[in-house]
């Protein structure tokens, strides 16, 4: 990836340190390349093979690897050829897997003492300098080892950066109408130059008048979040697969010029014209690791941008667990570490088969603990656009993962009306106000797509006493909010947790558990039966089982 557009960094120096075996495997049995550098000839990178015994041809090639990445801005690679003298670990014998090898590197003698007797027979150093020296530096690795237990002992590390406001913290995310007037111009406001696509042009002038028509869709309030920080000076910067158009062609961030190809970006333009923020956004390649990992790292280096990583499906986000498991979810806790990354995760039940249905919520709700990320299910376009904007005006710096819809992308049934975006603040539970309360016997608690499945089944039906309440944040699990907007509705009212997702999946495994342990109160549960692959492949057998849920949760 470091060739390609929107992850260049200008050039890396990579150093292998090669001691020719991987904990107890050998190189042919780990690879077929000849060399372990050579995956980097397919960047026509330079490799330079070094002899670890020789310390001044070290010195030769690091100058000449660091001096060809200042001069080409490209990457560069050093394998080090040296060895293991000890075993993996401290406890390791490597003599028996690899007894040959370390017959040789018994009797052979060590880097310091080949160098040091070179040195002494060029005439450059006398041996009593020589003992010095190496007596000199003993004396600081002592002295230093015994600095770190005084500090232990007097218990000074570092601890992470944190504030004393409690988390969640609300935050205050509306903005002014003109402003959104601003944002949608940019999508009819074209140079007369641009030769947008005939089919593309009524989506744009579609996108511009819905704050008139007062039915904002997804993709407009999204644009909506990032204009507004643009305009805010703020960086906003998104990449995954198929994002300039988006996975479902409800985005166009990018508009590409019939005639010439060439691209034209509306936020960034405007952006220019106020002198204000920074808009990147790529297609990027096929390997969620690789760019997941890079979003993390960009996110770490830059704490007040709006970074974003975006699945095509949120299926694939298990191409990167590593990244989600060492960095994201527990990086502050390891190391101190914060990012603000934001994953966006295309999820929900359309009778897609198994591979294209579930973003995995289970996963990432069993890594949450100690305040480590947010983790939300946001139900309509202003509720998203308050959470991204709230993402980065927040004083905490945690990760946020959202579960973005498919089917509900131009949903009339979900569109945000312009005050919504002009009024209030990102709401962790959205009650049901078309309901009396006092009458009502059941209150549903869902998230996401389910919650308009429903919607529109309760509507046919002409039901009065069942409450639908959408959890909007998963995580931190929002029990004040819940406890308080049960507290009206009667003492014995029942409360059922609804999903799409089997019984052993979605967010029930984790609202199961912490439910009761934080309301002191039951919680049953309507879902699909338990199952080890995340939805039917068949779409009669998907709507069968949809409306049988739906039934039982309202019946």
């Amino acid at each position: 990836m470091s060739q390609l557009r929107g992850y260049r960094v200008g050039g890396t120096i990579h150093l292998v340190v090669n001691n020719q075996v991987g904990f107890t495997t050998s190189p042919t049995e780990s690879r077929s390349s000849t060399y372990a550098t050579s995956v980097a000839r397919m960047v026509q990178a330079p490799i330079f093979h070094v002899n670890g015994d020789d310390p001044e041809a070290v010195v030769r090639v690091s100058r000449l690897a660091f001096e060809y990445r200042q001069e080409f801005n490209k990457d560069v690679v050093i394998d080090l050829i040296v060895y293991r003298r000890r075993g993996h670990n401290e406890a390791d014998d490597p003599s028996l897997t690899q007894p040959l090898m370390y017959d040789i590197i018994d009797n052979k003698r060590s880097v310091r003492k080949l160098y040091t007797e070179a040195l002494i027979g060029r005439g450059d150093i006398t041996l009593e300098e020589a003992e010095a020296a190496l007596k000199d530096y003993q004396d600081q690795l002592e002295r230093v080892f015994a600095e770190t237990k005084e500090e232990l002992a007097a218990g000074n590390t570092e601890a992470p950066v944190s504030t004393d406001l409690p988390f969640p913290q609300p935050v205050a995310t509306a903005v002014a109408f003109e402003t959104l007037e601003k944002i949608a111009r940019t999508q009819i406001d074209l140079p007369e130059s641009l030769t947008p696509h005939p089919r593309l042009l009524p989506q744009l002038q579609k996108r511009a008048a819905m704050l008139a028509e007062d039915a904002v869709d997804w993709a407009t309030g999204e644009m909506f979040a990032f204009g507004s920080l643009l305009l805010e000076n703020r960086l906003v910067r998104l990449s995954g697969q198929d994002s300039r158009r988006g996975t479902f062609g409800q985005r166009h961030s990018v508009i590409v010029d019939k005639a010439t190809g060439e691209s034209y970006f509306p936020l960034r333009e405007m952006s220019k014209r106020e002198g204000k923020g920074q808009l990147y956004i790529y297609d990027s390649l096929l390997s969620e690791y690789a760019v997941m990992g890079f979003e993390y790292g960009y996110s770490v280096a830059n704490k007040d941008a709006l970074v974003l990583w975006e699945a095509q499906f949120g299926d694939f986000a298990n191409g990167a667990q590593t990244i989600i498991d060492e960095f994201i979810s527990s990086g502050e806790q390891k190391w101190g570490q914060t990012s603000r990354v934001v994953l966006l995760l295309p999820h929900g039940y359309e009778g897609q088969g198994p591979d294209h249905s579930s973003a995995r919520i289970e996963r990432f709700l069993s890594l949450c603990a100690q305040d480590n990320m947010t983790v939300a299910y946001p139900s309509t376009p202003a509720s998203y656009f308050h959470l991204l904007r709230w993402q980065v005006m927040q004083p905490h710096v945690k990760p946020l993962i959202v579960f973005t819809p498919k089917s509900l992308l131009r949903s009339k049934l979900a569109a945000s009306a312009a005050a919504d975006f002009t009024t209030g603040e990102f709401e962790p539970i959205i009650d049901d106000k078309s309901v009396n309360k006092a009458a009502v016997r059941r209150v549903v608690l869902c998230s996401g797509k389910v919650y308009y499945n429903l919607l529109t089944e309760r509507e046919t039906r002409g039901l009065t006493d069942v409450a639908l309440v959408r959890v909007e944040r998963l995580y931190p699990l929002p029990t004040p909010e819940i406890a308080a907007l049960l507290s009206h509705y009667p003492d014995n009212v029942e409360v059922v947790w609804t999903q799409e997702e089997p019984a052993n999946q979605g967010a029930w495994p984790f609202v199961g558990l912490e439910f009761p342990a934080q309301m002191g109160r039951g919680i049953s549960v309507v879902s699909r039966t338990a199952a080890s692959s995340p939805a039917v492949g068949s779409h009669k057998l998907h709507d069968e089982e949809q409306a049988a849920l739906v039934n039982q949760a309202l019946s």
